[in-house]
């Protein structure tokens, strides 16, 4: 019988993370290459399998954040990390088509719901700040990025059967850590207990919340592209897939290295202004992007990209957290991973249809346009949510 804790340990919750951020890194830029180049299909239909894979995992978003406020979260983890190996280990025996994208479905809902529990978790611990907590747990997340993404490069050209042999260990690891380490009584207010004096009030943080999300969904429709469309225009510049796949380990290098120095720096600003700033160096990136013709430029690109990375996406979550009661902290992490999952949804999908009916120039364009938009509207909402506070406090 595992032993019940009073709250995880942090160190399980970063490897955690780290192990199925590289069994999903294995994935996500292994879908459209493997489509395109190895079953022949078109780049559009390959959008069409990652927005139903993403689809299946704004669910698990959604009912992972639900069962956590809802039923046992030990128990949906496991049931979450057991789809997910499931589906993995089947592809090993089973890749063509259309099998390959049913199991993509699977894994999908499972990688979805895990990753809701996880920030769930994560938020629930009491013995550091939220903000500290999700700026480590970031640099967690990116590692595993860069393992999973740096190993797929090399391994594709040993066969689909090996890739999928070592993903399945990946989550077989993830399964075993979550019977081992999850099983911790979770800090949740019980329905009806009146709110503390000074805690948010849900429907005064609705909008904000929506707002947020808003950007999360535009960083992350751009982050998409770098997943699916760039490695096939960078192997249509004669580029080889290693090269792609180092351009992760030098983002993963890069956060590592200097996430530390970003959270410090960090934590003399506000979330709001790192979010701004963060995000407004990453869609610069992409207008750079338009003019990338050989590997050192996409290596220059992705040097920016990373810095408007490290800036403005650890802080999100710790800003929705930081407008959630215990009560709502799965609610509120599910609709920042549902929003997450809906940009990498639509990420390759519109950028298959632009691309059979435009330029990478107009599909870049429109990707740092979009995240511009939204963070003008959140700006706004920011804005007058502040001037509000002020005048009711005054």
């Amino acid at each position: 019988m595992i032993k019940q804790r009073n709250e995880i340990r942090f160190n399980s919750v970063i490897i955690y993370s780290l192990i199925l951020n590289a069994g999903a890194a294995f994935m996500w830029p292994l879908v459209t290459v493997y489509l395109h180049n190895y079953l022949h299909k078109s780049l559009t239909l390959a959008g069409m399998v990652l927005l139903a894979m993403s689809c299946f995992m704004m669910l698990g978003n959604f009912l992972g954040g639900y069962l956590f406020d809802h039923w046992s979260p030990y128990k949906a983890t496991i049931i979450s990390a057991l789809i997910s190996t499931s589906a993995i280990f089947t592809l090993v025996f089973f890749h063509g088509w259309p099998m390959f994208g049913i199991m993509l479905l699977f894994v999908g809902f499972g990688d979805g719901a895990c990753m809701t529990l996880l920030n769930s978790y994560a938020a629930s611990i009491k013995t550091r700040s939220t903000r500290a907590i999700f700026n480590i747990l970031y640099i967690g997340q990116n590692v595993g990025i860069v393992i999973g993404t740096l190993m797929v490069g090399f391994l594709l050209k040993h066969g689909v059967t090996v890739v999928f042999g070592v993903t399945s260990i990946f989550y077989a690891a993830l399964v075993l850590i979550t019977i081992l380490e999850f099983r911790v009584n979770v800090d949740r207010r019980v329905s009806g207990k009146p709110v503390k004096p000074g805690a948010p009030v849900e429907t005064k943080v609705g909008g904000m919340i929506l707002a947020i999300c808003g950007v999360v969904l535009s960083v992350y429709l751009a982050y998409a592209l770098w997943e699916s469309v760039i490695p096939v225009h960078m192997t249509n510049l004669n580029i080889p897939f290693e090269n792609y796949s180092l351009l992760w380990t030098l983002n993963g290098l890069m956060i590592v290295i200097g996430q530390p120095f970003v959270n410090r720096i960090g934590t003399h600003f506000k979330l709001s202004t790192q979010t701004y700033v963060g995000v407004t160096i990453f869609a610069a990136s992409f207008m750079w992007l338009i003019f990338a013709r050989d590997y050192t430029a996409f290596v220059l690109v992705m040097i920016v990209t990373t810095i408007g990375e490290m800036i403005g996406f650890p802080g999100i979550p710790a800003w929705i957290d930081s407008l959630s009661t215990p009560q709502t902290r799965g609610k509120f992490q599910g609709l920042y991973n549902l929003f997450m999952s809906c940009g990498r949804a639509l990420g390759p999908l519109i950028g298959g249809i632009v691309l059979d009916y435009a330029s990478y120039r107009e599909l870049f364009s429109f990707a740092a346009g979009l995240i511009i938009a939204f963070a003008i509207i959140l700006w706004v909402m920011n804005r007058l949510r502040m001037h509000k506070s002020q005048a009711d406090l005054g």
